[in-house]
């Protein structure tokens, strides 16, 4: 257990049945009442961003949240399948979870997996992926205005926006919270 007043950034909770991920909080304390402390939080299960109030010196439990470093094997029709490097463990993991992260999923990437007792959240991607480019519009002669771009598909399938002069089979580098072009692979 733990106090609101001791709340920060990243730490998980569970409160009224659900598990929470702080986000940002804020503490209001009046010379007259009882420090009010407000809690901006994301739902771990459903990925909903809501505000919680709570007066000073509330209990709250804290939830342990376990990450396990894994590689990414194979899709497996409805799952994606994961190897725990060191064990060999795998982890089979049902694709609606995943919609946003298999944009950059490929086969011997390294992710985290974030569970909580055991009930696997979601997971965690490097934040820059470096993914090859296996088609792209012809870029057009004269179209020079500033930050000119065109479409790309990228070995995922994933669609993204890059500068005219990436062609078809170079290797960029996608940042994977936005989805966007980040530069070409080295």
């Amino acid at each position: 257990m733990i106090s609101s007043n001791d709340l920060r950034t990243g730490m998980a909770i569970v409160y009224e049945d659900n598990l929470y991920q702080i986000i940002s909080q804020s503490q209001n304390k009046t010379a007259m009442r009882q420090m009010i402390v407000k809690a901006k939080v994301r739902n771990m299960h459903t990925n909903s961003i809501t505000e919680l109030t709570f007066t000073g010196g509330d209990k709250l439990k804290v939830a342990h949240i376990d990450k396990r470093n894994m590689q990414y094997l194979y899709d497996a029709g409805t799952a994606l399948v994961f190897m725990d490097s060191e064990t060999y463990e795998q982890l089979e993991i049902e694709k609606d979870k995943l919609e946003w992260e298999m944009n950059f999923l490929k086969e011997n990437l390294d992710v985290t997996i974030i569970m909580y007792e055991q009930e696997v959240l979601g997971i965690q991607l490097p934040e820059k992926i470096a993914l090859k480019i296996t088609e792209a519009e012809p870029a057009v002669k004269g179209d020079t205005t500033n930050n000119a771009q065109k479409n790309a598909v990228l070995e995922t399938g994933y669609e993204i926006r890059v500068p005219l002069f990436i062609d078809r089979d170079e290797v960029v580098m996608v940042n994977t919270t936005d989805g966007k072009y980040a530069g070409r692979a080295n």
